[in-house]
């Protein structure tokens, strides 16, 4: 009786749990709003943003003042100098500077989305995993329930003089293996929770689904590569670092032309004063030796990065491909035999009319709910495998 207690308990609680529960895209809306992370990239772009556009202007005038007295003073008198200069780059260079750093904002964009995508794709991932747990604990309860019952009856027949220990010591052994799959799985939902949570940035999350969310039909792999390719943001991110590795090769030619300087320059001596305009150019020998050909080097490695992120992530999505079709056809597999037997039922009415023992019974059982439990990882690996085909509209 005290056993039947504590599971009707244990029950209750579950039950109040799944009162609880959050639904798969509130939790995925939540977490892109609450995640630390990604408020802390967005806030480093935000940073990042504003550098690309600093420093694009004319250097900062210099205005110098010069008194030296002359010795004799009767005739060498005194000397006065003032000069007002500007400095300034080749014109081109403060366009070129801003075409590139309005490249690179366009890039933040990409890393932001990239990022996004890799938080929420592991919250849902971990929501797959939540609805298999939850599942599976609904077949732990039920099985653990029958086994309590199983006890019961054999100790009130044993108590009477009419079973015998064996199925008690039988049943009471199934229990304990049941009460240690109950216990870790009941860890590893909170363990999993407790993740949800803190990608919420610390905001609690109590997800108990049982039902896998609804999917579109897979459709066949060169439209879905297609599709994957055409809205991988990291894909766009290196697209835009060789778009950007061009542009700074225009940014560092253009700072290899001369560069000026005009201002206003001002001498007074011996009572008779000069004025005029100061004009000047730098000749570009020295400063910027070999700047060219280090960045047309770096639109090399942008180029391979490219290539290398192209090829890696088409073998990526077949290999997943061809992972979803497997498990697709293992579902349709146990779908088909499972759903068209009922081997507990079988087995219950061969124990009631003693056609088998209670040995028999246990064994027997245990091969239907270890093929129900295979299931069950199949189908939560089947459902891990659309969510990550399907992460590029996350």
């Amino acid at each position: 009786m005290k056993i039947r207690i504590i599971t009707v308990i244990c029950m209750c609680v579950f039950t109040i749990q799944l009162q609880a529960q959050s639904g798969l895209e509130t939790v995925l809306t939540d977490i892109s709003k609450n995640n630390k992370t990604l408020q802390t990239q967005s806030k480093y772009w935000e940073a990042q943003t504003l550098q690309y556009h600093t420093g694009n202007t004319l250097y900062d005038p210099i205005v110098s003042y010069d008194f030296m007295r002359g010795t004799p003073n009767a005739i060498a008198g005194n000397q006065t100098d003032i000069n007002v200069i500007q400095r300034f780059d080749f014109p081109t260079v403060y366009g070129k500077r801003k075409n590139l750093a309005n490249e690179k904002s366009k890039q933040a964009d990409f890393s932001i989305t990239a990022n996004r995508q890799e938080i929420l794709l592991e919250a849902k991932k971990i929501c797959i995993e939540l609805v298999y747990r939850n599942k599976l604990q609904e077949k732990i309860i039920e099985r653990k329930t029958k086994t309590e019952k199983f006890l019961t009856d054999f100790q009130t027949k044993l108590d009477r003089g009419e079973g015998n220990v064996l199925d008690v010591n039988k049943a009471k052994l199934q229990l304990i293996e049941i009460n240690k799959d109950y216990q870790l799985n009941i860890s590893a939902i909170n363990q999993l929770n407790q993740r949800l949570t803190e990608l919420n940035g610390g905001i609690e999350i109590v997800f108990n689904e049982t039902v896998y969310p609804e999917y579109s039909p897979v459709p066949p792999f060169e439209e879905l590569e297609e599709t994957i390719e055409n809205n991988d943001p990291v894909r766009k991110y290196l697209e835009q670092q060789t778009v950007i590795a061009q542009k700074q090769i225009g940014v560092t030619k253009a700072l290899t032309l001369p560069k000026f300087e005009a201002g206003y320059h001002y001498q007074g001596i011996l009572g008779q004063n000069f004025h005029g305009v100061r004009v000047g150019m730098s000749i570009p020998l020295w400063e910027n030796k070999n700047r060219v050909k280090q960045s047309q080097a770096e639109l090399s490695v942008t180029e391979v990065q490219l290539n290398e992120h192209k090829n890696e992530h088409f073998y990526d999505i077949k290999q997943l491909y061809e992972k979803y079709t497997n498990l697709q056809k293992t579902l349709d597999e146990y779908q088909s035999v499972l759903g068209n037997i009922n081997s507990i039922q079988l087995l219950d009415k061969a124990l009631a009319y003693g056609e088998i023992t209670t040995i028999q019974y246990f064994l027997e059982a245990g091969f239907f709910y270890t093929a129900n439990n295979n299931y069950l990882q199949a189908e939560k690996e089947y459902y891990e495998v659309i969510v990550e085909l399907y992460r590029y509209q996350l």
